[in-house]
């Protein structure tokens, strides 16, 4: 009885950890899902301001979770920071959600590629786990309504981008 028990106490702890995949279900289906955690006030990289997802309502906004530490996000900088420019001319942004990353590193980060779109620090992971981010980095494309049109768990490319930027300015 009892092994029977500690059974399935293993099993329920293998299905409860499992990656939240409900949006990538969503978006895969064409559905267009609202973005999670839109009224989460995250700090900036500074610390001087803070703003949510809630405040870009009206706009595209590409947002992108990412580390310093990350090779893949250190790869896709440059595909991010062209997409911040063609954005930027129609009113949209690039928006940058560090994720488990010292302050100084992100910042340092920056600098280093040159990216002049915002970003974030989510030290406490009040936003990344509602996009059900686990791993580095992830980029979900929002419409001017607040809606995921588009996700990419994974390194970004210009294609994907220009696709889906495409995607969300046309609806």
């Amino acid at each position: 009885m009892l092994g029977a028990a500690l059974v399935s106490l293993l099993v329920y702890g293998v299905v409860a950890r499992r990656d939240d995949t409900s949006l990538d279900s969503a978006v895969k289906k064409g559905q267009l899902p609202a973005a999670p955690g839109s009224g989460v006030s995250l700090p900036t990289l500074d610390g001087s301001s803070r703003q949510s997802l809630a405040a870009l309502r009206g706009k595209v906004v590409v947002l992108n979770f990412w580390a310093s530490w990350c090779p893949p996000c250190q790869d896709e900088a440059p595909v991010l920071e062209r997409a911040q420019r063609k954005l930027a001319s129609s009113g949209g942004t690039v928006l940058g959600v560090t994720y488990k990353d010292d302050a100084g590193a992100s910042r340092d980060f920056m600098r280093q590629h040159k990216l002049s779109y915002p970003s974030l620090r989510d030290d406490r992971l009040d936003l990344a786990p509602k996009y059900g981010t686990t791993k580095l980095p992830e980029t979900f494309v929002l419409d001017r309504r607040g809606r995921v049109v588009a996700m990419s768990r994974g390194e970004v490319s210009q294609d994907f981008l220009t696709r889906a930027i495409d995607r969300a300015q046309s609806i």
